[in-house]
């Protein structure tokens, strides 16, 4: 077996535990991470839920108007 081969293998070999733990590691989630980002898109909707209240639900009522007919 020549040199090549080895540092190939050994290569390979190193390559796939390093991938099976990234996937490890990736499937525990994380929770604060996710927590942060639910409440940054629920304070986004709410302000421009405050600013835009009045354009939205006329777009909302055209839009069921238009399809009423």
């Amino acid at each position: 077996m020549s040199i090549t081969r080895t540092l190939s293998a050994r290569l390979v070999v190193a390559t796939h535990v390093l991938l099976t733990r990234a996937v490890r590691r990736s499937e525990r989630g994380d929770v604060p991470g996710w927590v942060l980002i639910t409440l940054m898109t629920a304070g986004l909707v709410t302000a421009l839920w405050v600013v835009a209240k009045g354009q939205l639900v006329s777009m909302f009522q055209n839009a069921l108007s238009s399809v009423k007919g």
